[in-house]
């Protein structure tokens, strides 16, 4: 299951919430607002800078992936 993190616009607060696939959170835990933004997590926004240089590495003569080298696992 994610994690997603929201913002609620009644209160401005942050949150997480582990939710399946579909589901919404029913309110902000602080307010009960239901005006709520997804906001875009710091693992995902860390996971596609680090997308960019796999991309580049691939490009450089490695085999690209996971395991290829180009994200520094191998």
């Amino acid at each position: 299951m994610p994690i997603y993190e929201y913002r609620c616009a009644d209160c401005d607060d942050m949150f997480e919430v582990l939710l399946k696939a579909g589901e919404s959170p029913t309110g902000c835990p602080r307010c009960r607002g239901k005006h709520l933004n997804r906001q875009l997590s710091r693992f995902a926004a860390a996971r596609a800078a680090g997308s960019e240089s796999q991309t580049g590495s691939a490009t450089n003569g490695a085999m690209g992936g996971c395991c290829g080298g180009a994200c520094g696992c191998g």
